[in-house]
């Protein structure tokens, strides 16, 4: 070889060697944590805290690798690479393979890469994919050639391979060279430093506690409407619009802003002092005087639980009025110690007292004017509310899935008096945002389905604090029934009722409050993370994040499916994270159905018209036939929520929120209509659905037929319908049927003997 030549390939492997790694599109690990994002990250509530963090602080805590996915490397083709096979020799790959293997076998490298964050996992993750590359490439790096050519032929120590193969493993786990990094925007503790509007005043807050019916939030929105400005934070649509009415009544301008809705009072599109909104809604920039929080005790939510620790935390009030149960004192007061504001509590009593019964009401018979019967599921509500009008009695039927303008017209229509409606079939979907004239709350079952931890579905008895809730809405103090009286349908039930509501409510310092991760931080996860799914990062910033005792990282199960439906759709990192914020019902496929079109639309660039979105909900729609249809036009309403939220995100792309606010209306008037006829529905569905005949006993429902029900019962089933015909008749004249033909078959019996008996006497007089 000549010397020019020994020249350039050792200029070669220099350049090379103080570059040290291939170049690759995994990205890099570094950030600047600067003044100017950090101030960013604040004002948009994010949890990078700028805190000096003390020296007994908990150990970092151990991420679940298992999260951590290998990125593929992109080798860069540009370098040439047969620089180490020119200074040396083509390499064994027999030999190299041993080589390899006895390094991976090596205890001592599986202790040195565990302190750079390799644990058992990833160490084998990574050595299968180094001694892919090492024996799969047509050539190697120079150094690394070199090294190993030295190894092969006895003049090198097997650990030499350590330095390459960390290389490599920080290439495929990027995630390892920014762990530090990762800790920092992960880290949820002292969550009231991410709110530097409210800490820069010293708020007063209030806690109204009491149990439901006891005015507690009635004398907080009475401040409210006192004040200059005003925010009420509300759990559902339905109370946002309830103070927006009645504030707007009372002559306070107040305008209305809920996820898929804004209304504002001023003709020219000024804000007014007062808003009404649902609690995700509420701004924590905007100063008020006065801000109320309803329902504080589900700041303990799985799931919503950090809207109200965002909402407690955040509102920039000079006076947070607080409305809740008793049981959520202490910890409340707690969180606020952290924040250096004192806590002053005002407890109330229920208004109109409500006894529970010494008897289960056990049959629909007996039923009464103001009754409510309480369900947890739908089927249980078709099942009820066909038993009730087959005894010619009419109800009303309010449950979770129903538009909020239908659960309004159910609710005055059993609240008028003028109304033959006097009986209430509901879920526990009434214990919240409903004014409700009911004399009497009769549980149908006290075991409602619930998802654990691990997403399961479970049957589980109702706690204190639910009973309480629902049993609370019996008597109201401005209805016409001031003491309100609860039991439940079966016997069985009812000694255990006693018991749950002899209980004391759980207090809620035993849980915690809910927090999630913003939509900064996940893009500051993929900034290290380029590489990552958008649920891959969420779960990783999940069991990296640190919170202290009094928080909890709320379930986000819902939020990484919608994350998967799209992942394979091409958006922007902080569209896709909105998007999947989107509160839809995951178990209707059409709204699933629907989600997924709306994405690969927005993909597209091109904007969601309502003429598309007509011709994909099928508008106009046929009034329901049948349950199945009403179910399909409550996901097709839910459908149209789904764009009127996305379209105060995104005006462009979704511009014509009028047009679909109009036939969502002329949706909901058809779907009230359904619900009106529902057991004609019900009956369209399934004849089987429910029989008149059936009774219940137990826990459950269970058909028992009677002796004389192989009759024909088409006739009979009509007149119980039209209600000419009451089960307890048709009972009895199935018996005396039955009776009658036993008598029958008996004197046809009698009549066949007698004449067998003749017939044999006459053969014997013939014989003779």
């Amino acid at each position: 070889m000549s010397v020019n030549r020994c020249m350039r390939l050792f200029n070669r492997l220099q350049r090379q060697i103080n570059t040290r790694s291939p170049r690759i599109t995994a990205g890099s690990c570094h950030v600047s944590f600067g003044s100017g994002l950090l101030h960013k990250q604040h004002q948009a509530g994010s949890v990078v805290c700028s805190r000096n963090v003390s020296s007994n602080k908990p150990p970092p805590k151990t991420p679940d690798t298992s999260l951590f996915i290998p990125v593929s490397l992109k080798m860069d083709s540009s370098i040439d690479w047969a620089v180490g096979e020119e200074l040396t020799q083509p390499l064994d790959k027999s030999e190299l393979l041993k080589v390899l293997n006895r390094f991976y076998k090596k205890k001592e490298m599986q202790k040195l890469a565990s302190d750079h964050g390799l644990d058992a996992r990833l160490f084998h993750q990574a050595f299968i994919s180094f001694r892919k590359y090492v024996l799969e490439m047509a050539s190697l790096p120079a150094d690394l050639h070199i090294i190993l050519s030295d190894i092969c032929c006895g003049a090198g120590h097997i650990d030499d391979i350590y330095p390459y193969f960390i290389r490599h493993a920080k290439q495929i786990f990027p995630m390892l060279d920014c762990m530090d990094d990762l800790r920092k925007i992960s880290d949820l503790r002292l969550p009231a430093n991410w709110y530097p509007e409210a800490r820069a005043i010293q708020r007063k807050v209030i806690f109204h506690a009491g149990p439901t019916n006891s005015g507690k939030t009635y004398q907080a929105i009475q401040r409210y409407l006192a004040a200059k400005s005003g925010v009420y934070c509300g759990p559902l649509k339905l109370l946002a619009h309830e103070i927006f009415e009645k504030s707007n009544d009372a002559g306070v301008p107040c305008d209305l802003v809920t996820g898929e809705e804004r209304t504002l009072v001023d003709p020219e599109g000024r804000a007014a002092g007062h808003v009404a909104c649902t609690i995700e809604m509420c701004s924590v920039t905007t100063p008020y005087e006065v801000a109320v929080i309803d329902e504080i005790q589900m700041i303990k939510d799985p799931s919503r639980g950090w809207a109200w620790t965002r909402a407690l935390l955040g509102l920039c009030a000079e006076e947070i009025h607080v409305c809740g149960e008793p049981a959520a004192i202490d910890f409340i007061r707690e969180l606020m110690y952290t924040t250096g504001e004192e806590m002053e509590v005002h407890t109330y009593q229920r208004l109109t007292p409500f006894s529970i019964l010494d008897r289960a009401v056990e049959s629909l018979d007996n039923l009464r004017p103001g009754d409510c019967i309480v369900c947890f599921s739908k089927n249980d509500i078709y099942s009820i509310s066909r038993q009730i009008e087959a005894k010619g009695l009419e109800c009303a039927v309010i449950y979770g899935s129903l538009p909020p303008g239908t659960k309004l017209s159910q609710a005055k229509k059993f609240n008028d008096p003028d109304d033959p409606c006097k009986i209430l079939v509901a879920t526990d979907a009434i214990g919240m945002g409903l004014n409700l004239s009911i004399k009497r709350i009769i549980f149908n079952t006290l075991v409602k389905p619930n998802v654990n931890e691990k997403g399961e579905k479970q049957m589980e008895t109702i706690s204190t604090s639910q009973a309480l809730q629902i049993a609370g809405r019996a008597g109201r103090f401005s209805s016409k029934f001031k003491e309100g009286e609860v039991t439940t349908m079966h016997r069985d039930d009812l000694p255990v009722l006693k018991e749950i509501l002899s209980q004391l409510v759980e207090p809620v310092q035993v849980i915690t409050a809910g927090l999630h991760p913003t939509a900064e931080q996940i893009e500051m996860f993929a900034y290290h993370l380029p590489d990552s799914t958008l649920s891959n990062l969420v779960d990783i910033f999940v069991s990296l994040c640190q919170v202290d005792g009094l928080y909890f990282v709320c379930n986000i199960d819902d939020f990484k499916f919608l994350a998967d439906m799209i992942q394979h759709i091409p958006l922007n990192l902080r569209t896709r994270y909105v998007f999947c914020t989107a509160p839809i019902n995951k178990k209707q496929p059409f709204v699933c159905t629907s989600f997924l079109k709306f994405a690969r639309q927005f993909s597209r660039d091109e904007p969601l018209t309502f003429g598309w979105v007509c011709r994909h909900i099928s508008w106009p729609v046929a009034p329901p036939k049948n349950i199945k249809d009403l179910v399909h036009l409550e996901a097709v309403h839910d459908v149209l929520d789904l764009y009127l939220w996305l379209s105060y995100r995104f005006m462009d792309m979704f511009p014509d929120t009028a047009c679909i606010r109009q036939i969502q209306q002329e949706l909901d008037d058809i779907i009230q209509q359904g619900v009106r006829n529902i057991t004609r529905l019900i009956r369209a569905t399934d004849p089987t659905i429910t029989d008149p005949l059936q009774t219940q006993s137990g826990r459950g429902q269970r058909s028992q037929r009677g002796s004389g029900e192989r009759m024909d019962s088409s006739l009979a089933n009509r007149l119980v319908r039209d209600g000419l015909l009451t089960p307890d008749l048709l009972r009895q004249l199935q018996r005396e049927w039955s009776k009658d033909q036993k008598q029958e078959l008996t004197n046809k019996s009698a009549v066949s003997t007698d004449c067998h008996n003749t017939d044999n006497k006459g053969k014997r007089m013939k014989k003779k």
